[in-house]
This record gives structure tokens, C-alpha cells and sequence, in this order.
């Protein structure tokens, strides 16, 4: 994490010592959820979804389908792709998993102009629903599970 965005307000209950390294946690559960996203090549700190209702035209959850995206379910919004960067992800049910690079995800703004994140997802494969009880799992980058 730089250490410009590791002084931000917020970014102190988010610290983790795993093993005898730090890390830092983003989850969609806390109250006010964010993701850090590499954009035009910046690492940045956006809001997560909208699961607060914050926005009244954004859906009301964190994810969408690459599915929607290619289907064109975001055009007329002026969506931007995102990578994710993690080396570990949390499933619902408690399950860590290991992350090679990342996660696909989708920035756009809402009606303030603020950047909001969206983790892209694909049906889950069968050793994933297996795994984590999951039928949506996360769109890896360079990676399969």
C-alpha cells in the first residue's frame, strides 16, 4: 500500500498484521465499503457499490455480471475497467482463498461524479461453489479457480 494512501482517513481499522506483514482489508460488509482500484495508473481508494443506497440511479450491490457488461448493460454510463489489486479474497462463508494478481472490476460515476467500484463476476465453477457455497465468483486476473 503507498504511503500516501495508508495516511488517509479511514485506512488505520482497515490494517491487518498476517504473519509478520501487513495488509489491508477491504470488505463489502464494513459500514462504509471501499475498494482500491488501479485507474488511468493510480492506485486509488473508491467507494464499493452501493449497497447503502448512497446513489438512486447505481444498483443497489457491489458486483455485476461480465455477462451484463458484454451484453451491454452499463453503456450510456460512462463506465471505466478496473483492475482490483488483492492477494487474498473473502468469501461469504468465511472462506480465504489466494489471489495471484487480482480482480476484474467496473469504476463509474454516480450522480455527485464520484468513482464507484464494482467487482466483476462470472458463474462460479464447480470447484468454486464447492470452496465457498458460492454461485458468483469473482473475474481473477490471469488466474482460474
Amino acid at each position: 500500500m503507498p504511503t500516501e494512501l495508508i495516511g488517509r482517513p479511514g485506512m488505520a481499522h482497515r490494517r491487518y498484521l498476517r504473519g509478520e506483514r501487513d495488509e489491508y482489508r477491504f470488505l463489502y460488509r464494513e459500514r462504509w465499503p471501499a475498494l482500491p482500484i488501479w485507474r488511468d495508473g493510480r492506485l486509488q481508494v473508491v467507494r464499493w457499490g452501493n449497497g447503502r443506497g448512497q446513489s438512486r440511479s447505481l444498483p443497489r450491490t457491489g458486483w455485476t455480471w461480465l455477462r451484463t457488461i458484454e451484453e451491454g448493460g452499463w453503456r450510456g454510463i460512462e463506465s471505466v475497467p478496473v483492475e482490483i489489486p488483492a492477494s487474498f479474497g473473502l468469501e461469504r462463508r468465511g472462506v480465504w482463498y489466494l489471489i495471484e494478481t487480482g480482480f476484474r472490476g467496473l469504476v463509474v460515476p454516480d450522480e455527485r461524479g464520484w468513482a464507484v467500484a464494482y467487482m466483476l463476476c462470472e458463474p462460479a465453477s464447480h470447484y468454486y461453489r464447492i470452496m465457498t457455497g458460492s454461485d458468483r465468483m469473482p473475474v481473477l486476473i490471469d488466474q482460474r479457480i
